[in-house]
């Protein structure tokens, strides 16, 4: 039986440029205004307890320890074992939020691994 290559359907091309936009976006207003803008980080340290600081505190945890980059990699991985969409949306997520927020090495890997998951045959249905 021949299997035919994983394939999006417009909605699903729409919905992951969706959540693309939104994660680079987000991904970016977390490190230019709350993990590179001094003053913010200044007010972080003097104890401020928020909602920001709180955010800022644990993205800096995350790629610290390059989480962003590893997560994408894997995510990325099993959807080159096994393709779907909420495997690419996570990979992309990842990917997006890894390569604004300094694990760009893994996150680029990532996102090749992710491309070449479209080259792969889609699961079996029964």
């Amino acid at each position: 039986m021949k299997k035919t290559p994983f394939r999006l359907t417009p909605y699903q091309v729409q919905w992951l440029m969706l959540v693309g936009f939104l994660s680079l976006g987000y991904a970016l207003y977390v490190r230019y205004l709350m993990v590179e803008f001094s003053q913010f980080a200044l007010a972080c340290d003097a104890a401020s307890l928020t909602t920001s600081c709180s955010i800022r505190t644990v993205a800096t945890y995350l790629f610290k320890n390059s989480v962003f980059g590893i997560a994408a990699l894997v995510i990325a991985t099993l959807n080159l074992m096994r393709p779907s969409i909420v495997l690419v949306t996570a990979g992309l997520i990842a990917a997006c939020f890894g390569i604004v927020l300094y694990n760009a090495a893994l996150s680029g890997i990532a996102v090749g691994v992710l491309i070449l998951g479209f080259a792969r045959p889609a699961p079996a249905t029964a």
